[in-house]
């Protein structure tokens, strides 16, 4: 079972829909548990015959394997707290970036005092396997069940295992190709090309990734 924290937003919203599309069960977190099963019926609604429930998050988190961060950076401290040690053993994947709106700039990329999203997750939940993916690839394709991705999942986090884990939910979203980028550290990195690649959306109206040549 994969969990998605904060997943009635778009980017936990279109995850989770790939992923059940390829045979997962899935369910959606939220604070509300309405909430929750609004997102899940809408989901459905895209993949009908898909595994896919609501729950609030303490109980999302608790009765998956998988624990997906799918929340804005702020509230992903408060989430972490509130679902006590139901992450601790498990792979967490955050896909937050940070950032904020500046008129006249766009987006810009927050400053994390840990260094990265991911990096202050792991630290809120040390006897989790914390991975950071996914920043990069954008929630509006990713909730068009027709749309065919082509990009790379730029992967950090230091336990091999829940890295390869991760490797292979990449993989099952068709034309997505997991790139190992090594250390959680590097998180931090891949947190801010987001901001960059929506402001190159807005000028150019468009759903841009990234693509990691000579590998």
């Amino acid at each position: 079972m994969l969990a998605f924290l904060g997943g009635t937003g778009p980017e936990g919203k279109g995850l989770a829909l790939r992923l059940a599309m390829a045979g997962e069960s899935v369910v959606i977190g939220s604070r509300d548990a309405g909430r929750a099963q609004e997102a899940a019926d809408e989901l459905l609604a895209l993949a009908p015959g898909a595994r896919i429930a609501g729950a609030v998050n303490p109980e999302a988190a608790a009765q998956s394997d998988v624990v997906f961060l799918t929340m804005p950076y702020g509230g992903m401290s408060p989430t972490i707290a509130g679902v006590g040690d139901a992450l601790a053993g498990k792979t967490v994947v955050t896909v937050i970036a940070p950032m904020r709106f500046e008129r006249g700039v766009g987006a810009i990329a927050e400053d994390v005092a840990a260094g990265s999203a991911a990096q202050e997750a792991q630290a809120a939940a040390p006897d989790a396997s914390v991975i950071a993916a996914f920043q990069n690839v954008s929630a509006e394709e990713l909730l068009k069940p027709g749309v065919t991705l082509d990009e790379d999942v730029v992967i950090c986090g230091d336990d091999a295992d829940a890295k390869s884990l991760v490797f292979d939910l990449t993989r099952q979203i068709p034309n997505l190709r997991p790139v190992d980028a090594g250390a959680l550290y590097n998180a931090r990195y891949v947190e801010q090309i987001t901001p960059l690649l929506v402001n190159i959306n807005r000028i150019h109206r468009a759903h841009s990734g990234i693509r990691i040549t000579g590998v």
